[in-house]
Order: structure tokens, then C-alpha cells, then sequence
């Protein structure tokens, strides 16, 4: 018997016991999709996680103060002192300093009620250089930002996000109307382009004024320290140089070092690479879970198999005696064993498919199925047909002619 003809005989098979055959392979179908979309899950949050994050700003670093003790040993967070300053941020400005720093944005930011002439809206407001746009990834949907002689003049200007235009314009362009923030007039001349919302929050919720006229004018203030300052490394290769070379000049210009800095740099990659550890961990613990039900697949066909070698004895005995050797008696239970294998991965690849599209509509994120993954446990499907069946195959080849005629 030849192979087209093993081929042809195990279809029939599978045919002639239709519900047997299907609820084998629905085990093995369960186990694929269930790989596929726990992979395409593990991905796609792995994806919408990173894209969030790098919302944030393009190859950003930032520097933030250090903390504070009071006077009875009480110590504030990250963030509470006031040790940097505008002078700080100019220093890292300088390209001979920070020669892989390409921009660099000092941020003062509080939240305030902000009016127009027909509504009014709290949100987050801003001060910081021409270079926060640089930093932050952000690009400007119409009008313009400011530039450094308006915040050297402290000019009375505001660039918005789409959020809070929104709430205090409705559908009227922004640019050109006039806001207030704590007293203080303010004309709007630009609107940022949409960024979504970020792990920090609304990206498009926030008003951008010239740091001098955050300052001066808004919070009534006229020292030098800043909040945070938001760096920008000239390419992804050079965040790591960026990253020592802002350290470097922070701890010589405030006489600290490494163990006693009064400041601390954190890189957006770092946690770009920490998310994408833990994702990938979740992932494959869940991915090995959802395997085991191609186990038990495995153990259905096995099951159908040697069902199908007991009840099928006399035709067994019936193709030994016509001349059918051992070995393709094996060849063609191992092939029908194959082929339930091999169809219910098939189907399984469907079902992922069809689930990932049905997951991507019903979720916040692209479900994104892994094509290595689903091909590896398409192979793995075919090997547990074959493993599967080699047992109930042996024992079929092993029946003698006669014992099998005489079975009822």
C-alpha cells in the first residue's frame, strides 16, 4: 500500500467516525488557540505599554531633586528639595558638556483652575523652554509654540492641549482666544497634536507657558529651581552615554557623587526594559499553562486510537491476510494519528486568528498573535499526533492474522 493510498484510508477513517474524530481534535484545537492568544495578549500589552511610555518623550531621561529631611528627622520623597536649577539646565544644554544630550527642557508645574469668556477647566499647567516639545515628542496641530524670546520676555502666551481646548473652547479654534490661569491673562497661541493618555495620565490635558512666565507671573515666584528637568539623548544608541555624561556634570557642579548625589537620573529605556522583562515572564508562565492542554490533546487522540485499533481487529486481520505487512499497518494508523493531530492545529490556528481579531475590537490594544509561537506549536501539534499514535500503531502491527479474524 502506498503512501496516497495510507493517506486516502486514514481520511476515510476519520470520516466514518465524525463526532469521535472531532471531539479528539477539539483538544488539540483548544490548545493551539489558547498558545496563540496568550502570546498575542502578552504582545500586543506588551506593545501598548511601551507606546505609552514612549509618549513621554523620545529617548528622554529625567533628572529629578532629591529628597528632603526636616528638622525632626522627618524625610521627604524623591522630588522634595530644591536642588535643581535653571543654571543646571543650561549647563547640560551645552553641547561641550553633554555632547549626546541634543535638548533640554527645565519643568515647573502645578495644577490651576483655568478660565476663558464661557467655561472653565482645572488641569495641569506647565512651565518650561522651546525645547519641551524636542523632549517630549510632541508636535503642534495648529499655531505655534513659543519661542525663547517670548519666555525671556515673559511673554503672556500658552500653547494647550487638545483635552483641555476641548473643555474650555468646544469646537472653536483655540488659537488666538485669550485664558486666564491664577489672575494672570494669557493669549493661546498654539494647540498640541493629540498624544492619548500615558501612565502618568492625559497627555492632552495641559496648558504650556514659557518657564520665565510660570515664574514670574503665575506662581509669583522668582528663584531659579525647577521641578524636574526633561532631557532628550541626540539617538537611542546615545541614551546611555547621555545618561552618564548628565550625571557626570550634575555631581561636579553640585560637588556631590555617586553614593551622596542630591539628584537622581532615570531613563526611559530602563523602564521600557523592565516592563518588557516582566511581560515576556507572564507571558510565557501563561503560554506553558495554555501547552498543557496540547497535552491533553495529546492524550485524546491517544485515547481515539486505541479505540479505533479495538474495533477495527477483524480489518486488521482481514489486510494481514491479504498481504499487508506490519509496517504498513503501522504507517497507517501513525498516519491517521498524524492527521488528527495536524487538522486540529490547523483549526486551532483559525480559531487564535479569529479570537485575536475578536479580542482586538473588545480591548484597549492590537492582540498580536506570534507567528514563531503558533508555527512551533503547530509542529508540536503534528508531533503529538504522531507520539500519540505510535502506541496504538505497534500494537495493531502486532496482531496476528488469525487471533484477529476470530474477533467478534
Amino acid at each position: 500500500m502506498d503512501f496516497r493510498e495510507t493517506v486516502r484510508t486514514a481520511i476515510t477513517a476519520i470520516l466514518g467516525r465524525k463526532l469521535r474524530s472531532a471531539l479528539t481534535m477539539l483538544g488539540i484545537l483548544i490548545g493551539i488557540a489558547a498558545v496563540m492568544l496568550t502570546v498575542g495578549l502578552g504582545q500586543g500589552a506588551q506593545a501598548e505599554i511601551t507606546g505609552r511610555i514612549n509618549a513621554l518623550g523620545s529617548n528622554l531621561l529625567i533628572v529629578s531633586p532629591g529628597s528632603t529631611t526636616s528638622s525632626s528627622g522627618i524625610r521627604g520623597g524623591v522630588g522634595s528639595a530644591t536642588t535643581l536649577t535653571l543654571n543646571d539646565a543650561a549647563m547640560l544644554a551645552d553641547r561641550t558638556v553633554a555632547p549626546d544630550v541634543e535638548a533640554v527642557a527645565p519643568v515647573l508645574q502645578s495644577s490651576a483652575s483655568v478660565v476663558s469668556a464661557d467655561s472653565n477647566w482645572t488641569t495641569m499647567v506647565v512651565g518650561s523652554t522651546p525645547d519641551w516639545t524636542t523632549v517630549r515628542a510632541r508636535t503642534i496641530t495648529q499655531g505655534r509654540f513659543f519661542t525663547a524670546a517670548e519666555n525671556a520676555a515673559q511673554a503672556p502666551v500658552a500653547v494647550i492641549g487638545t483635552t483641555t481646548a476641548s473643555n474650555l473652547f468646544g469646537n472653536r479654534s483655540p488659537v488666538g482666544q485669550t485664558i486666564q490661569v491664577k489672575g494672570v491673562t494669557l493669549t493661546v497661541i498654539g494647540e498640541l497634536n493629540s498624544a492619548g493618555s500615558s501612565i502618568t495620565g492625559d497627555q492632552d490635558d495641559t496648558v504650556v507657558v514659557p518657564i520665565a512666565t510660570f515664574t514670574q507671573r503665575i506662581s509669583g515666584g522668582s528663584g531659579l529651581s525647577v521641578a524636574s528637568i526633561y532631557l532628550s539623548a541626540t539617538s537611542q544608541d546615545t541614551l546611555s552615554a547621555a545618561y552618564q555624561e548628565s550625571s557626570a556634570a550634575l555631581n561636579t557642579a553640585h560637588g556631590t557623587t555617586s553614593d551622596t548625589q542630591d539628584f537622581t537620573v532615570n531613563s526611559q529605556q530602563t523602564l521600557v526594559n523592565t516592563i518588557a522583562t516582566t511581560t515576556q515572564t507572564l507571558t510565557a508562565l501563561l503560554g506553558s499553562v495554555a501547552a498543557i492542554s496540547l497535552l491533553v490533546g495529546g492524550i485524546g487522540v491517544m485515547n481515539i486510537m486505541l479505540v479505533s485499533v479495538t474495533e477495527r481487529t477483524r480489518e486488521i486481520g482481514l489486510r494481514k491476510a491479504l498481504g499487508a505487512t506490519p509496517v504498513a499497518i503501522r504507517q497507517q494508523f501513525l498516519t491517521e494519528a498524524s492527521m488528527l493531530g495536524l487538522i486540529g492545529g490547523l483549526l486551532g490556528v483559525g480559531l487564535g486568528l479569529l479570537g485575536s481579531v475578536v479580542l482586538t475590537k473588545l480591548l484597549s490594544f492590537q492582540v498580536q498573535p506570534s507567528w514563531p509561537a503558533t508555527l512551533v506549536a503547530l509542529v508540536v501539534s503534528l508531533l503529538i499526533g504522531v507520539v500519540a499514535g505510535v502506541y496504538p500503531a505497534s500494537r495493531a502491527a502486532k496482531l496476528a492474522p488469525i487471533d484477529a479474524l476470530r474477533t467478534e
